[in-house]
């Protein structure tokens, strides 16, 4: 009996250590982003995905033509935004909103790692934290 309970709780710690590691390895913010470069855009929020392993907010920006651009703006996960006093509804489509952030790498020119937003119309405001 205590052989196999021995057993099933180091199958236990090894499925934990497992999904400790597969935590970890997730991407690198300065693989994908420009960290030490800053963007600030100003829009209409179009959408709000409130989701795990990241949030997404895409905001519509007019370009130096007007022309309406979808930014794509990644955020934190959801316990993290939830402790920092984000929830699901906190965001609205047709907010008005200021982001900053860091500009991907990749090329893509509509795509920041949220650093700050604000919302004008009640003064909302989120900003990382650094650690």
């Amino acid at each position: 009996m205590t052989r196999r309970v021995l057993l099933i709780v180091g199958a236990l710690m090894i499925v934990s250590l497992a999904g400790i590691g597969t935590a970890r390895a997730h991407h690198s913010f300065a693989a994908t982003y420009y960290e030490d470069r800053v963007v600030t855009i100003e829009g209409e929020l179009v959408q709000f995905d409130y989701r795990n392993p990241h949030s997404f907010v895409f905001v519509l920006v007019p370009d130096e033509k007007g022309t309406p651009q979808r930014w794509s703006i990644e955020w934190g996960a959801v316990a993290q935004l939830n402790g920092q006093g984000v929830q699901r509804f906190t965001l609205k489509p047709g907010d008005k909103v200021t982001i900053t952030g860091a500009p991907a790498r990749s090329g893509e020119e509509h795509k920041l790692l949220m650093r700050k937003l604000v919302r004008p119309s009640d003064g909302f405001t989120w900003a990382a934290q650094v650690n």
